[in-house]
């Protein structure tokens, strides 16, 4: 888990809603807890704008199930709980099945940096109903925020057109643990380096930074400032010049970069972090080359998000690198991603046939899909990702290449002739990792190709291509079938409905 290290990692099972608890008490004093259920997590609508996410946090989801236990400490705790009527909230001896629990779930989830898209399961996760309802709020805390910020981080990442991005937004982040799950997140879709040291050294993420304004108004003057911090950090030195005047402070880098070059040294670059990045940016990079000081970088910073770093280039910026805070590590224009965690299918016991259900909703796009689901990734002849199949291996019909959209009945196509890759892989057995622990180094691979791969109708900014997501036919009649059912068994019950 994005847990800081001061924490243990079985604080992890407290992180969580009241009513997760309150119904496995409900479902153990009811005899339920044994009985089987299988969830889907998976989100409803586009973040940022965009037509895709960047898939994140599946990694860490092992680790979230062979940490989930309840300390003495924990137990206490919920025995001092009062119900809102008085007396105990929790009763003593199901505090007492707690002491020994230990979760046997199975879980499948979209690898991290795979791309995912609406409505489609990131993670299913199938086990006993009561497991599997303690699992729901801090799997969501740890897959929701993280591929929010993956896809966020994308964004930005491609609006820099190659050019390196660092993320510098700890100071602005969501509390500790925020900080941290930002610096993971950001450097699988993409960011170049962190100024956290702490993620740096909790995922071996490169960590960068130099010094702040206070450095330069701790000195006489901007020019001894520099001097100071290039005989500091000879090495590692870029130079902030917009404390005072970014005009002189271009003149006084221009004379440390000298005396650096006579030590046989190099200023490494400048950073800009107020002003008209663009205008002050190209009168930089006239002055170094004018010197002969063409190997100096410029960064800049300042609120930056994908949206100004475009308009930067677009304007012909001569910007080397971004540094990437604020806008991106809280999310700024969206900071959810909504993702929910749904039932779609229950048993009385492992020996059971599973039975598909699904949740109604006065709104058609809240309807959940059921099944026991996964999901292929049909591609063209170049490997560019054409459309999604969500399917139930149980209710395949005829051939299983026929798609029906998720959200439009009417758009039926056939994927006959496309190849496709399964996107859920195995992350836990029997409540176990189920396989060893991938690199953050492999998940940033992976998003790179998979952003590679798709093509840039969906990518854009601006009006990008609707990307189709749809059900196999079987499993969207068994849908159609269930959906009608209980609309017919709502209107039995409640004949007003009927008027």
């Amino acid at each position: 888990m994005a847990l800081t290290d001061a924490s243990r990692p079985t604080d992890i099972t407290m992180l969580t809603d009241l009513y997760e608890l309150t119904m496995a008490q409900g479902f153990w004093e009811n005899g339920k807890q044994d009985e089987q259920a299988c969830f889907t997590a998976f989100y409803r609508d586009h973040p940022f704008g965009s037509e895709y996410a960047v898939m994140c946090g599946s990694a860490e989801l092992a680790d979230l199930v062979e940490n989930f236990r309840f300390t003495d400490e924990d137990i206490s705790y919920l025995a001092s709980l009062s119900a809102p009527a008085g007396g105990s909230l929790f009763s003593p001896s199901f505090l007492n099945y707690l002491r020994d629990f230990r979760p046997h779930v199975d879980i499948d989830a979209v690898p991290e940096g795979e791309l995912v898209f609406p409505r489609e399961p990131m993670v299913r996760v199938s086990g006993s109903m009561f497991e599997c309802q303690l699992l729901e709020t801090a799997l969501l805390n740890t897959i929701g925020f993280e591929t929010l910020v993956a896809t966020k981080t994308a964004r930005v990442v491609a609006a820099a057109k190659g050019r390196p991005v660092a993320e510098f937004g700890l100071r602005r982040a969501q509390g500790p643990d925020g900080g941290m799950a930002v610096a993971r997140a950001s450097y699988v879709a993409g960011c170049a380096s962190t100024s956290n040291v702490l993620a740096g050294r909790k995922y071996g993420i490169p960590v960068s930074g130099t010094h702040a304004h206070s450095w330069v108004m701790t000195f006489d003057s901007e020019l001894e400032a520099f001097r100071a911090f290039a005989s500091s950090s000879p090495k590692n030195c870029t130079l902030l010049i917009d404390t005072y005047d970014v005009r002189e402070g271009v003149e006084n880098a221009i004379v440390v970069a000298k005396e650096m070059e006579a030590r046989g040294e190099r200023l490494a670059g400048i950073r800009i972090d107020s002003g008209d990045l663009a205008k002050l940016s190209a009168y930089v990079r006239n002055r170094f080359d004018e010197e002969g000081l063409d190997y100096v970088k410029i960064v800049v910073s300042n609120d930056l998000d994908e949206y100004t770093i475009q308009s930067l280039l677009n304007q012909g910026a001569p910007v080397d690198s971004f540094g990437v805070g604020t806008k991106l590590a809280t999310c700024y224009d969206q900071p959810a991603l909504g993702c929910v965690y749904k039932l779609a299918a229950h048993r009385a016991s492992a020996d059971d046939p599973w039975t598909p259900v699904l949740k109604l909703s006065e709104q058609p796009y809240k309807r959940t899909i059921p099944g026991i689901q996964k999901v292929r990734r049909y591609v063209d002849e170049t490997g560019s990702p054409v459309c999604d199949m969500i399917y139930d291996e149980s209710y395949i019909e005829g051939d299983g290449t026929t798609l029906v959209a998720v959200n439009d009945a009417a758009l039926v196509t056939s994927v006959r002739d496309l190849s496709y890759h399964e996107l859920l892989q195995p992350v836990v057995r029997d409540g176990a990792a189920a396989a060893p622990r991938e690199s953050i180094e492999a998940a940033r691979a992976r998003c790179k190709d998979a952003l590679d791969a798709l093509d840039p109708v969906y990518k854009r900014f601006l009006y990008p291509q609707s990307y189709m997501v749809g059900m196999e036919r079987g499993l969207a009649r068994v849908r159609d079938e269930l959906v009608r059912e209980r609309m017919a068994a709502s209107s039995s019950a409640i004949p007003w409905k009927r008027i």
